[in-house]
């Protein structure tokens, strides 16, 4: 399991100095289904805006 996680969207609720990532856990889900080639068929489920 990773020790870090790194984010470098700031306006996530969850992003902290240094682009570490505070959630609990991260959900990434792909595009077309179970599998994925390329990040960019990916996307964080995780992401709130920050209010």
């Amino acid at each position: 399991m990773a020790k870090d996680v790194l984010c470098e969207v700031h306006n996530c609720k969850y992003w902290a100095h240094g682009n570490k990532c505070t959630a609990d856990a991260i959900y990434v889900v792909s595009h077309t289904g179970n599998q994925a080639s390329h990040s960019e068929e990916t996307d964080c489920k995780t992401f709130e805006q920050k209010a």
